[in-house]
């Protein structure tokens, strides 16, 4: 009996010790996951174990494996997804690149017509400006042409008025005829050219200087035989009038002059012409007061 008593606190004993020793197990693992991640707890195969507690440990034991799983291939499903959308994107950017190069030199081109529209309206509005100021410039000598052109006007006929007054006052003139705007003196005694030319600038006129052939036409048709205002008395054979202007416009008669007699360095009108005569013959004479210019 005492054998059996002493074989029942044997087997209590031996129990009291696993137990003990299980408990132990369980606080080990459950305080350092990664241990239990990397070895098989081999002590679950034992029969004596507490089946509450093991189970527990296990679940957590697959639970943290089952995440790790997952979040290993959803790393792996991204990274997959991150290579497929760079080769996406360079694909598209391959495809795309001779159009952004079009792109890119129309912006270019643009901006170049841009700049150069720029300077063309630069040069425009001051082309512009410049035309404003030339108009400016043009209306402020339009307006005072016309102020100018008033006061001649005026004038003009303010001569006009003096110029009939003149003619009325030279018509009462003895021996004074007026022809465009001049004044002539008809002789009726013959002098020689010097004597003749001195009577009429005592007189404030000089022998006549035919000038046109209207004036030309008014001495032909009326006086014939009369002193002009020509000489040739300084050089031989060059004609010119009593004021030193040369001689542009002549009315010689057909052979003259020829100096028939020798020096005849003085002309005479006639009907029919211009004639030399020596300067020391006696004619009458024309002498001519311009009072109009």
């Amino acid at each position: 009996m005492s054998d059996g008593i002493y074989e029942d606190v044997i087997r209590t004993e031996s129990e009291r010790m696993n137990t003990d020793r299980m408990e132990m197990t369980v606080v080990i693992y459950e305080n350092a996951e990664e241990y239990v991640r990397d070895h098989d707890f081999r002590t679950e195969t034992n029969t004596h174990q507490p089946l509450q507690r093991t189970g527990s440990v296990c679940v957590k034991i697959r639970s943290s494996r089952a995440a790790a799983v997952c979040l290993v291939l959803l790393c792996v499903l991204l990274l997959t997804a991150v290579i497929v959308l760079c080769v996406h994107i360079h694909t598209k950017s391959s495809n795309y690149t001779p159009e952004t190069h079009q792109l890119l030199t129309n912006i270019t081109n643009f901006t170049q017509e841009r700049d150069g529209l720029k300077i063309k309206n630069k040069n425009l509005t001051n082309e512009r400006d410049q035309l404003l100021t030339n108009i400016t410039n043009l209306t402020q000598e339009r307006d005072g042409l016309k102020i100018k052109t008033k006061y001649l006007t005026n004038e003009r006929d303010q001569l006009k008025l003096e110029k009939n007054d003149l003619q009325m006052s030279l018509g009462k003139l003895d021996g004074w005829i007026y022809f465009q705007s001049s004044l002539y003196f008809i002789s009726s005694e013959e002098k020689n050219w010097a004597e003749s030319r001195r009577y009429c600038t005592e007189r404030g006129a000089d022998l006549i200087i035919i000038n046109n052939r209207e004036e030309h036409e008014f001495v032909r048709k009326r006086f014939d035989g009369f002193w002009i205002g020509l000489t040739d008395s300084d050089v031989e054979g060059r004609w010119k009038w009593v004021d030193g202007s040369a001689l542009t416009s002549w009315f010689w008669r057909s052979g003259e002059p020829n100096s028939h007699r020798g020096d005849e360095d003085c002309a005479v009108t006639y009907s029919r012409g211009w004639e030399d005569y020596p300067c020391n013959d006696a004619f009458r004479w024309i002498c001519e007061k311009i009072i109009f210019k």
